[in-house]
């Protein structure tokens, strides 16, 4: 077993290598005068873990050119950042499903998909061979613990992140919530926890993405405002458009977390023993 990987996904990939003492295989990218991409591998073993995040256009495409280098293997994909995943339904006529057009693509010719906290666990069923989804929120947990913050507030930003909220304050037995939305009249609209209170208190704002931040930096500000003693912002997915991190620090948020899923200098958490953990089993058929 070897493990191979798209351009954008090389740290991750070599962290998984090590936790599987294997070895990652080398692949040289390139591009032709007109833009359309290219590769060539390394030699390849008789089964081959893929690690591709699908980041942007250019991921995806090379994770398809990769798929069929490696067709003389057995596949098992592993997908840490599923782009497209978050357009998962058809609003009006004529629109792709995009989650399941890229989902039949990549699983094509792969034995097993991974992906890990991929927004709607629904998309699974388009994939085109077994797949299964796994969960950072408890190793968020674990890196929280290293903070040292007293009695921290877990909280999500919405009652649909609630669940993941639940599992990262597992990992202290800490409290948490969600925030609510109160408007206030047709412009002003306030957040604060639901239940709870954040007064003098650290507040962790965890999420499956951070994508522009906007709803985060929002909150931040009002919990300043209700008491809150500092704000850290986690997720698993660190997108991180349009200035995003910019704009969670000038919010006063204290620290921004996320995993190597998106390879960025905030990746403070790897998916490398909870893929390695994924790997020693196989998907059901």
């Amino acid at each position: 077993m070897k493990v191979i990987c798209t351009e954008k996904s090389q740290i991750l990939a070599t962290r998984l290598a090590r936790v599987q003492k294997t070895t990652v295989i080398d692949v040289k990218y390139s591009r032709f005068p007109d833009g359309e991409l290219y590769l060539v591998t390394g030699e390849l073993d008789n089964e081959t873990i893929i690690v591709s995040s699908v980041v942007d256009n250019d991921a995806l495409v090379q994770l398809l050119l990769l798929i069929d280098a490696c067709e003389d293997s057995e596949i098992r994909l592993v997908i840490p950042y599923m782009g497209y995943a978050r357009q998962d339904r058809q609003d009006r006529k004529g629109e792709p499903l995009s989650a399941r057009a890229v989902a039949r693509a990549i699983s094509r010719g792969v034995s097993e998909c991974i992906t890990v906290n991929i927004h709607e666990p629904n998309v699974l069923r388009f994939f085109g061979a077994p797949a299964r989804n796994i969960s950072l929120a408890t190793d968020i947990g674990a890196y929280v613990k290293t903070l040292g913050l007293k009695d921290p507030l877990i909280l999500a930003p919405d009652e649909g992140a609630l669940a993941f909220a639940g599992e990262v304050a597992s990992a202290g037995e800490w409290e948490y919530d969600h925030l609510a939305k109160t408007r206030l009249s047709g412009e002003q609209v306030t957040m604060a926890p639901k239940a709870l209170s954040a007064a003098s208190r650290s507040v962790v704002i965890v999420d499956d993405i951070i994508s522009t931040g906007g709803t985060i930096a929002t909150a931040a500000s009002m919990l300043y405002g209700q008491g809150a003693h500092d704000v850290h912002a986690a997720c698993v997915h660190g997108v991180l458009t349009g200035g995003a991190y910019v704009r969670l620090m000038e919010a006063g948020i204290r620290d921004v977390i996320c995993s190597d899923t998106i390879e960025r200098g905030c990746s403070k958490i790897s998916a490398a023993d909870q893929i390695a953990h994924a790997l020693q089993t196989r998907a059901k058929q």
